[in-house]
This record gives structure tokens, sequence and C-alpha cells, in this order.
């Protein structure tokens, strides 16, 4: 309708736990952690912003590979 496109995403992604740059899943943190640092190389996250870079690349992803379906 506004020229955007959706895609649902899978709705159990841990998208706050996994690195945005490495994608490396860190593990489960309690909700009052705000920062965390990355496992592999040491990179501190916000964890809304890390949250919603995963989210924007796993929708991406999912678009391209609908566009190659079709």
């Amino acid at each position: 309708m506004q020229g955007r496109t959706f895609h649902r995403i899978d709705r159990f992604l841990p998208s706050s736990q996994t690195c945005s740059e490495r994608w490396i899943v860190d593990g489960p943190k309690p909700l009052h952690v705000r920062t965390w640092t990355c496992s592999g190389r040491g990179t501190e996250h916000d964890r809304d912003v890390n949250a919603s870079r995963i989210v924007l690349a796993a929708g991406r992803k999912l678009a391209r590979a609908r566009e190659a379906e079709s």
C-alpha cells in the first residue's frame, strides 16, 4: 500500500542474544541487561539496537530467498 514489503520472521529467533556482526548466539540474558559484549569478537552491543539489526537482516534474507524462488 505504501510501497513497503512485509515478511514474517521466525517468532523464536534469538534476536537479542545474537551478535549482529558475527551471528554468534551468546545465550539468554536477563531483561535488566541492556548492553552485552559478544564472546566471539568482543563487540559491545545495545540489546535493542542489536535486536533490530538482527530482525532487519533476517527479513532481508527471507525476502532474497523468496525472490530466488520466483
